[in-house]
């Protein structure tokens, strides 16, 4: 695993230099014998450049003829290309990237020379815990976020709180009521946020949860569970798909947890929500982060055409958040192997990571753990038990909302085909 403290791969050794060509692509100079070459000479891979200057950047010559960049807004002149400030390595294939960061990265490492300038982000629970670090460090690199919250009392505060911390300006934070126990809020939700982002949305990151509830049901006879952490999330995306374009990413903030679900007996009743006469907390969460894994990869492949990215990850076991505040015995056991857990930016990193990193451009439907991709359960894995709960999923959303603005879906996936004659 990569060791932050070390001196990172993508260093250059002692006596190398970086340069680029007119046309985007960058070579490597050992000044001490003069030697150039295309590969990097520590990762042996080729890198590339934008073929645009950054904004606010132009090109002129001094004059011995020799090529110098300067920065429009500050005046100052450098002979050094400032594309390759964003040089990244060339893929041979979009799932070509290696592991950078592991699980003591920090979110704030994670984004160290990030501009998210003009980007937008929707991000669901993040008055507090994980969410809130998410927020707070993509609004740090100038992200304009969303936040979707139930509680716009604490939604205020968070705001006001990150404005104090960052420096940032309010402006580039607005907050909007979405209540995930309720399907109708969440179609209200949708609709408004195509008010608020009527252009695009960059980033889509379905992060709010609950966790260990006793059984208790929802406005729309659900589980609270099954529908809070994965039924509105689904929906939600699936009503959003309008302001996603290509580059844009979904997130899906899933768990280990997955690994512990339970199918018994969810095909034959045609229902994924936990019944209350069997009713188990865990693995109504395990299930219902099962469900998050299997939406992400089957929402990943009806949008690959269009460059949209959907993946689903882990954050962190065991961190220290509003989560388990439902029952007093997770609150004692959480407070115990609290010392032995991630941070709340630690755990954030993953999210940021596959947010916004540049080598993660294209990639789409996989599971990360750790800033890495990481191998899901079989059951996730399992292409017909992932077309089953995708197909049952909507039309449990049917059955409660109609087909409007999800039409395609539907007649995709719920579509009974009679056999001919």
């Amino acid at each position: 695993m990569h060791n932050l403290d070390s001196d990172s791969e993508d260093e250059l050794p002692p006596g190398w230099e970086e340069k680029s060509t007119e046309d985007g692509n960058v070579y490597f100079v050992n000044s001490c014998n003069k030697k150039t070459q295309w590969t990097h000479p520590r990762t042996g891979c080729k890198k590339v450049i934008p073929k645009d200057l950054p904004f606010g950047w132009s090109k002129t010559v001094d004059e011995s003829g020799k090529t110098l960049y300067v920065n429009q807004e500050t005046g100052n002149k450098t002979y050094v290309d400032p594309r390759l400030a964003f040089s990244k390595e060339e893929k041979k294939h979009v799932n070509d990237f290696r592991q950078r960061f592991d699980g003591s990265t920090t979110a704030f490492q994670v984004l160290h020379g990030v501009d998210l300038s003009g980007k937008y982000a929707v991000i669901t629970g993040c008055n507090a815990g994980i969410g809130y670090e998410t927020a707070k460090s993509l609004a740090r690199h100038g992200c304009n976020i969303l936040f979707a919250n139930r509680n716009l009392e604490a939604t205020q505060k968070a705001i006001e709180d990150i404005v104090k911390e960052t420096n940032v300006s309010e402006e580039n934070l607005k907050s909007i009521q979405l209540d995930l126990s309720s399907l109708k809020s969440v179609k209200k939700c949708a609709l408004a946020v195509k008010t608020v982002f009527s252009d695009h949305i960059d980033m889509l990151i379905l992060n709010a949860g609950v966790f260990g509830l006793p059984y208790e049901e929802t406005e729309d006879q659900l589980d609270r569970t099954f529908q809070v952490n994965h039924l509105s999330h689904m929906y939600f995306a699936m009503l959003l798909e309008p302001l996603l374009r290509k580059g844009s990413r979904v997130i899906f903030v899933s768990s280990e947890s997955h690994r512990t679900a339970s199918l018994k007996n969810v095909f034959v009743k045609q229902n994924l929500a936990h019944p209350k006469e069997s009713y188990s907390a865990m693995t109504a969460y395990g299930n219902s982060k099962l469900y998050n894994i299997i939406t992400a990869k089957m929402l990943s492949e009806e949008w690959k055409q269009k460059g949209i990215a959907v993946n689903s990850l882990h954050p962190g076991n065991m961190v220290s958040t509003n989560l388990p505040k439902s029952w007093w015995l997770y609150q004692v056991l959480f407070f115990i192997v609290r010392p032995f857990t991630k941070s709340l930016q630690q755990a954030a990193a993953t999210t940021v990571y596959v947010a916004t990193a540049s080598e993660l451009e294209g990639v789409t439907g996989l599971y990360f753990n750790n800033c890495f991709y990481c191998e899901e359960s079989t059951l996730a894995r399992d292409r017909d038990i992932s077309h089953e709960v995708f197909s049952i999923s909507l039309k449990m959303i049917q059955e409660r909302m109609g087909t409007e603005y999800i039409e395609g879906f539907v007649q995709k996936y719920c579509t009974v085909k009679k056999n001919s004659d």
